[in-house]
């Protein structure tokens, strides 16, 4: 996050500069290794500062790390690094100002260790020692090098101050904390904090997403709306708009793996921008977790970017950049930063790419209400959808399917600036007999099985969800079209362990129990990885023969 808002710096031309604090035991995560790489690659303003306090808990760092000296780690970085110590005050303040120095002068990251040490156990007022970890004698050691018994003493050796004067500084410390307790607590009863302090129970769900306010105004279209239209591709609709937003609003920059290789990326979605904007549209280390965690940090820090993950497989290397911070960070900040990130990323099951390259991740990322998740199935519901996304402050996943990049659809033949609303879902088709809810590559396949359907003696509504988060799901478009025909199947590609299907049935069959005639019923793929061969993964996948009898016999409510 730290890499991602001093990206922001050194892309705005501010001159400041980022600084992350951080204890010995987070070096040996994964992520800060690829956030010092990026920040290294791309000479980002930024110090990384080390506590190294020796414990991670209660873990020694000798028994965690190979290496004594964490500030080694700097070489592999091209970064500059120094060691102080962490309880002379001056040193670090002589220590921050030669690597600021340097990076405001071009010298790129720097890596300060600054050795210390924490007395009291990780958590509480409790000593380390009390927990069996380490001595009382050392704790006693180190207890004479503390900074608050060190520099008041070198000041006043110095003649700076006198020991009234240190004295009266620490009474004013102890007086002010002691102010703010009695500004939050009981009187004569300290560790009671005053009833009109809390926060209000109903503000449990403030700040999981935005209020909307944003997108306040914004006029939505419909495709009545556009007389002249024009037959474009998906993937060159997703080039399309994104290079519409980078002509339009400088804080958008494109971040992802190829993206500005090929000519536009692995698959076409951004062809033609990396010649149109160089600077701007910007291939990344294979290191999903530190460039996903630097668009977290750059839109953070007022900048729109479009983060591309090659394949969903791959969130999973980056799941806590993506859910645990992400999907969480308006709410743990009460709703007080916009996290304006947009994520893309390609559904390739059908291609025999295997397990590790053929996932569809939503269930995954409904399992989180931070995230917006819309899944379009045409050229012009990409576009429309893409300009809200890029309005909201909330992060929006786009899930892409590889089989509809080369699909052919209308689109506004000179707009590209039109919105399509949230929570909206389509009907594209109408029926009596039984209501069909799908999303993405599904909802072209199953309005083309209509005639077969229609032979069998079936009239479905077909309902193209394309918001797929739980918050703002389109359910009272399925609750009337269930008022109509009285059943409800869910059809999705998605393995079924990865589906939302079922869960969507529970909240219908909640919702709507009145309007249904027969149980809901939840067609997905087999719940298995997908495989290498295409004989297996064919096998696993949702077939046609499959959903047609499904559909049947939910008409005919022999479904049970």
């Amino acid at each position: 996050i730290a890499v991602g808002a001093a990206f922001a710096e050194k892309y705005n031309g501010s001159g400041n500069l980022v600084v992350a604090y951080f204890g010995d035991g987070a070096v040996n995560q994964g992520a800060f290794h690829e956030a010092c790489n990026l920040a290294g690659v791309w000479k980002l303003p930024v110090i990384f500062f080390i506590e190294n306090n020796l414990y991670a808990v209660g873990t020694h760092s000798d028994e965690a790390t190979a290496v004594h000296l964490l500030s080694q780690r700097a070489n592999s970085y091209a970064m500059n690094a120094l060691i102080v110590d962490g309880h002379d005050t001056v040193a670090i303040h002589d220590a921050m100002s030669a690597a600021a120095a340097d990076i405001r002068d071009g010298g790129g990251p720097w890596f300060i260790e600054a050795f210390c040490y924490r007395k009291y156990h990780h958590a509480g007022d409790t000593p380390g020692s009390a927990f069996g970890y380490r001595s009382k004698d050392e704790e006693a050691q180190f207890e004479e090098k503390d900074a608050m018994v060190q520099y008041p003493r070198a000041l006043e050796s110095a003649g700076i101050v006198s020991r009234q004067q240190i004295d009266r500084i620490k009474q004013m410390a102890v007086d002010c904390v002691q102010r703010a307790v009695d500004a939050c607590t009981n009187p004569g009863a300290p560790r009671t904090v005053r009833s009109e302090l809390w926060p209000e129970p109903e503000s449990a769900v403030t700040g999981v997403r935005s209020d909307g306010s944003e997108l306040a105004g914004v006029h939505y279209a419909a495709r009545s709306d556009f007389a002249a239209t024009r037959t474009v591709a998906f993937s060159d609709a997703i080039a399309a708009v994104t290079g519409r937003w980078l002509e339009r609003d400088e804080r958008v920059v494109v971040l992802g793996e190829e993206v500005a290789s090929f000519g536009g990326g692995a698959y076409g979605a951004t062809r033609g921008l990396p010649k149109r904007f160089p600077q701007r549209v910007l291939n990344t280390p294979i290191s999903e977790a530190g460039f996903v965690g630097l668009g977290l940090g750059a839109a953070m820090s007022g900048m729109r970017p479009v983060v591309e993950i090659m394949f969903p497989d791959f969130s999973l290397v980056a799941a806590d950049q993506l859910f645990n911070q992400i999907a969480k960070a308006r709410h743990m900040y009460g709703g007080t930063t916009d996290i304006p990130l947009v994520l893309r990323t390609r559904i390739a099951t059908g291609c025999g790419y295997g397990g590790q390259h053929s996932m569809d991740p939503i269930g995954l990322f409904a399992l989180f209400p931070g995230w917006r998740i819309v899944s379009p199935s045409n050229a012009f519901d990409y576009i429309g959808l893409f300009n809200t996304a890029m309005r909201s402050n909330d992060p929006v996943v786009f899930l892409e399917h590889h089989a509809l990049y080369k699909v052919q659809s209308e689109a506004p033949s000179d707009d590209l600036d039109y919105c399509l609303p949230f929570g909206k879902a389509e009907l594209i088709q109408h029926g009596d007999d039984v209501s069909i809810v799908t999303y993405g590559v599904m909802t072209e396949r199953l309005r083309s099985l209509r005639p077969v359907l229609e032979e069998r003696g079936v009239s479905a509504d077909i309902i193209d969800l394309r918001t797929l988060d739980f918050p703002s799901m389109d359910f009272e478009t399925v609750g009337s079209s269930l008022q109509k025909t009285g059943a409800l199947i869910t059809v999705e590609e998605a393995a079924g362990g990865q589906s939302i299907g079922n869960r969507l049935a529970g909240v219908v069959s909640a919702r709507y129990f009145d309007y249904l005639d027969a149980p809901c019923f939840s067609l997905t793929s087999l719940d298995v990885p997908n495989s290498v061969s295409r004989v297996l993964e064919t096998e696993a996948m949702l077939d046609d023969a499959r959903i047609v009898d499904t559909v049947v016999k939910a008409a005919e409510r022999r479904l049970a």
